[in-house]
């Protein structure tokens, strides 16, 4: 494995390089020291919110791209990269089906803000982990400003409790399981794959010029941009599927084990 023309590592939040505390190791913070004295760009490209993904890497904040709400925006320190919002007539038709689902949590996602109704305490607690700027309002339907994404909480399975109700969405939508109790409803160029492609177009990357680290189904249009896509240990089986590579798990500092290797 060559890895010495990489110049940008791109990695997943959740479940790759957060452990399952939600926390980013000490270790990455002092690699990637040596990531940015060897010229190689960090990105971290998340279903999170901007804001919850800032507030995770504060300490880099200034020196990397952000690729937020599953690639619907984008950002590198104070500079839009892009954004790409939903149609306000397809929001409208995602509310109209997620009123029919029964125990789930829905939240519409702008650019620096979410909003959902205080229907249940107990998932507003479980937001704040994700969405560090959110507001509560009383009728999602009434909601007209942009809307970047919708995304779909349900305490159980995403996968099993929402999904087979939207997936008639897919084709004019993207539709993503994006961790075990969320799913993901955006514009259906708003992936991590297209936001990824675009910064490696603005950087003049080809695919063997950038690392790409993932766990879950919302991270595949990206890890099939690499020629060194890898695959956490604890990754979804179509994550496992498309990764050219494996490492440990998040818990195991499975993005660091590879990125020593990088730098050395």
């Amino acid at each position: 494995m060559n890895l010495s023309k990489i110049k940008m590592v791109v990695s997943d939040m959740d479940g790759t390089l957060l452990n399952s505390d939600h926390q980013v190791s000490e270790q990455f913070f002092d690699i990637f020291k040596d990531l940015k004295s060897q010229g190689i760009t960090f990105v971290a490209a998340s279903g999170r919110q901007y804001n919850s993904i800032i507030d995770k890497l504060a300490a880099i904040k200034d020196d990397i791209i952000v690729i937020a709400e599953n690639g619907g925006f984008a950002m590198k320190q104070n500079t839009e990269i892009l954004v790409t919002p939903l149609d306000k007539n397809h929001v409208h038709d995602i509310l109209k089906t997620l009123k029919e689902i029964p125990n789930i949590h829905p939240v519409l996602c702008g650019k620096h803000q979410a909003y959902l109704t205080g229907q249940s305490n107990e998932f507003v607690s479980k937001l704040a982990e994700y969405y560090t700027k959110f507001e509560i309002i009383d009728d999602l339907s009434a909601f007209n400003s942009e809307v970047i994404k919708i995304a779909i909480y349900h305490f159980e399975s995403s996968e099993k409790h929402i999904y087979p109700f939207v997936k008639h969405f897919e084709g004019d939508l993207k539709v993503k399981v994006s961790g075990e109790n969320w799913l993901d409803i955006s514009n259906i160029n708003a992936h991590k794959g297209y936001a990824l492609t675009k910064v490696m177009e603005s950087y003049n990357l080809t695919s063997n010029e950038v690392m790409v680290f993932g766990d879950y189904n919302n991270d595949i249009e990206m890890l099939a941009l690499s020629d060194f896509g890898f695959a956490m240990e604890n990754a979804h089986p179509n994550v496992k599927k498309i990764a050219k590579y494996s490492t440990l798990s998040n818990d195991e500092n499975g993005v660091e084990h590879i990125l020593k290797m990088l730098i050395k």
